[in-house]
This record gives structure tokens, sequence and C-alpha cells, in this order.
């Protein structure tokens, strides 16, 4: 399909929830509970504590998790994949660098999901992870739920996939090894249920890809059009992989429902994600390029540079 094909799915959109907690002011991220149906996971921006927000079907908060020994410098994106004995697990990245290459590192942090779910404190294993070639600002990270393999993309105009090691270790750094491109701007992503699609979105839409036998986001399957948003920073699949959560930071902000072109429909019911094995990283190989690129034209490029000029302040305020 040509890169500039939009899938118009925002036509059928609806508002899932809306985030009702006034703690939750930066949502950044989103992931959809393994163990509790109906139960969807956030956090703030940068500057704040290292707190997962745990949002029932209403918006309303049902839980707190506190990470001990973690620290939220600046948390861009989350993801729910296994530790290394199996058992469901949420990851969390600060990998966000809004001066382009300050930090000589970034850390993702990983907490075990708690079979009951109440406001708690869990200790966090942190991982350390170096780009191959250089720092750089990022605000999506993904794990695909076959390989349980982190990735993280790039926020800049010709984003970068990058692709973490089979098993993170939490003695010295985990290198992150470029594999695909990725659409210009990116602000968050995420693997479906079955582990079929990757979708990256940026603050205009999303884009999805098939993912290959290799277990990295490959071809590029089209744009998919997303409602309007204040600052739209966060993006997951729905349990059953046939929509789109989409969320925006921001008080009292909707999170919408938006459904996958019918192509894009899994053929049968995703796998279930809280047994097997997998180490805590885990694994995979191989990836391609998204054809966004030049085509875009002028315009495009200028709402892209005026809306990272917007985000930059809005983030530095």
């Amino acid at each position: 399909m040509p890169a500039s094909a939009v899938r118009d799915a925002e036509a059928g959109s609806e508002v899932a929830f809306t985030v009702r907690d006034p703690r939750v002011a930066e949502s950044s991220g989103l992931a959809v509970s393994v163990r509790h149906p109906g139960v969807v996971y956030t956090h703030n921006d940068s500057g704040g504590r290292a707190e997962i927000f745990a949002l029932g079907p209403d918006g309303r908060t049902r839980a707190v998790l506190t990470l001990a020994g973690a620290q939220a410098r600046d948390w861009e994106g989350m993801a729910l994949g296994r530790d290394e004995r199996g058992r469901p697990a949420i990851y969390v990245g600060d990998i966000g660098d809004n001066m382009g290459g300050a930090w000589p590192y970034v850390t993702v942090y990983r907490v075990p999901e708690p079979a009951e779910l109440r406001s708690q404190t869990l200790r966090a294993t942190a991982f350390r992870l170096k780009y191959e070639d250089g720092p750089r600002n990022a605000e999506t990270m993904m794990i695909n739920p076959r390989t349980n393999r982190l990735y993280v993309a790039s926020k800049l105009f010709s984003g970068k996939i990058y692709e973490a090691p089979a098993r993170l270790r939490t003695g010295g750094f985990n290198t992150l090894r470029k594999v695909g491109d990725a659409p210009g701007i990116a602000t968050d992503g995420a693997f479906s249920p079955d582990g079929r699609l990757c979708v990256i979105r940026t603050y205009f839409g999303a884009r999805a890809y098939a993912v290959g036998a290799d277990g990295r986001p490959g071809r590029s399957l089209g744009s998919i059009s997303l409602p309007g948003q204040e600052q739209g920073e966060s993006i997951t699949f729905a349990a059953d992989g046939r929509s789109l959560l989409a969320g925006s930071e921001g008080l009292d902000q909707p999170v919408y429902r938006v459904p996958l072109p019918d192509d894009m429909l899994p053929v049968s019911p995703p796998p279930a994600r809280t047994g097997g094995g997998g180490g805590s990283g885990a694994e995979a190989e191989e990836g391609r390029r998204d054809s966004t690129g030049a085509s875009v034209g002028l315009f495009a490029a200028l709402a892209i540079a005026g809306a990272l000029g917007y985000a930059i302040v809005r983030k530095r305020s």
C-alpha cells in the first residue's frame, strides 16, 4: 500500500473513557492489563513520582503502583511483557531526552504486574540501555508479546526503530541496535496482542506495520487517522486486538477507542500472554523501513515542525 494511503478509522472512533484523576496531568503511555480485565495502566511524563496508575473502565484510578528503586526523570512509554520466569510484568521507559542527546544512557524499569490490584509499592528492576549510534530523544517503547523483545523508536524527523538484546541484563549496558525506520516525530507505539502488527503514532496519526517472522516491525501497511488531541503521546491495542486506545497529555483527557481497518483485524483471538517462557527482554531479528519521508510535502513538514516546537515549549514550561 502506498505510504500516502490513510485509513479513516477516526470516523468510527469513540471515547473509551476519560482520565479523571487530577494527579494524571501528563499521561504519556498506555498499556492494557494482562491480569485484570478492563484495566489500563498509564503514567505521567517527566519530573513526577515513580508511579503507575491503574485505571478502570470508567477512567477512575483503582490503584497506584509505586516503583521502589526507580526515578521518573522523563518517562515516555510503557508496555506489558514478561519477566525471566514468564510472569506478567510492566515495563516503563525512562527514555525521553528533550536536549536531543544530553543523557549518555536511558533506563527501562520492570515491575511484576500484581495479582491483587491495590495501591502498593513494588521493587523495580532497572535495565540501562545505550544506542549503538549515540544518544537521542525517544518517546516510543514497545514489547513484542510473542518474543518479549523490547523496541524503541526515536523521536526525530527521520526516526529509527531500535532493538534491544534478546535478554536484558541488569549489569552494565544493553545496546540498542537500529533495525528500521519510524515515522517522523514518533510519540508512542505498541504491538498487537497476537504480535502480527505494530503501530507507531505521531501527533497527527498512526502508522501500522506488519511484523515479520523475526519479530521486528517490517512492511508498512499504511496510516491510520486518529482523533484530534491536545497532545497525543500514548497509544496501545485494546485487549482483543481489534482497536487502538489513543490518549493525550492534559487534565481530564479522553482516551479514544479507534477501530482497526477491516484488513488489519485479527483472524483469531490473541494468544494468552500470562504463561510461557521468555527472557526479561526476550527474542527476535530483522527489520525494514516505513516509507513516509519526502513525499509528505512541505505542508506536512511545516506542521510537524510547529508541533515539535509546541511540544518542546510545553515540556520545558
